[in-house]
């Protein structure tokens, strides 16, 4: 780990490094960037079935030429908004939210651009009693078949289920200090070796790093951040987002709605695979 003379971490070959990053309690969140990308946000609430959940930030938006569409997971910045937004952490009836989002998407044909930035689904019994795992199990297929286009970027936290629930995409980028794994390095560490202590040796095992997901070609490109981390100039992050997500939109919308269900299909049904050019419809 690197640090500068105020304390701030400086990433390096640690993956731990880009783990304390991406959790930085200052880092940019969903609204930060719809505020700074996106014009006339109106927000959706409520799922129709149970609440709403403020964990889930669901909206009509413009950005660039483009009318789209907006989902993204909020932490919530002070305490007060912590509680409100639960850490981040989904409840079903956000991702029922999502889904229903998704289906305006579709309806209106305009693009969805997820924002992801949670450290997993909530895992209190509650939400169990109202399917949690359906839900995100529903909004997965969901997205798997809409043929609009999706744009998805972990802006932050990619935990587990709760993040890959809206993580199906025609591109899925990347901060380059986010992370992205199915359980924290503290889970593993705590499963492996008994020891939540050894989250840092799970971090390196885990391969949660951008550039690690870009060589498994579990992601589709990496945004630059400034340095120190993200948090250090929401501006400049919000400057590289913009440019990373205007390229990806627009190859997106170049295809017709068949190719883009076959190459989401295809790119899906690689994940695993050592060489994947050989999967077709």
């Amino acid at each position: 780990m690197q640090t500068q003379n105020n304390g701030e971490i400086l990433p390096s070959g640690n993956a731990f490094d880009h783990v304390r990053i991406a959790r930085h309690p200052e880092r940019p969140y969903a609204w930060d960037f719809i505020e700074r990308l996106f014009v006339n946000f109106i927000e959706l609430h409520g799922d129709r079935r149970f609440a709403d959940d403020p964990a889930v930030i669901c909206g009509f938006a413009k950005y660039k030429k483009w009318e789209i569409f907006v989902i993204g997971q909020q932490k919530g910045r002070d305490t007060k908004q912590r509680r409100l937004r639960n850490f981040g952490m989904s409840k079903p009836e956000g991702y029922r939210k999502a889904i229903r989002a998704m289906k305006h998407a579709e309806k209106f044909g305009r693009p969805i651009v997820c924002l992801i930035d949670t450290p997993g689904a909530y895992p209190g019994i509650d939400a169990e009693e109202r399917g949690q795992a359906e839900a995100i199990a529903h909004s997965l297929f969901s997205m798997a078949t809409l043929s609009v286009p999706i744009i998805s970027v972990i802006i932050g936290e990619g935990g587990s289920g709760g993040a890959l629930a809206i993580g199906v995409g025609d591109a899925v980028l990347m901060f380059e200090n986010s992370i992205y794994s199915v359980i924290s390095p503290e889970g593993c560490a705590a499963i492996l070796w008994k020891n939540s202590a050894e989250a840092p040796r799970a971090s390196e095992s885990l391969r949660l790093t951008a550039g690690d997901l870009l060589e498994l070609k579990i992601i589709d490109g990496i945004i630059s951040e400034p340095v120190g981390g993200a948090h250090t100039s929401f501006d400049e992050a919000a400057k590289a987002f913009d440019g990373a997500l205007e390229k990806a939109l627009g190859d997106a919308l170049e295809l017709t709605p068949v190719e883009r269900l076959r190459l989401r299909y295809n790119k899906l049904r690689s994940f695993g695979f050592e060489n994947s050019g050989g999967l077709m419809w």
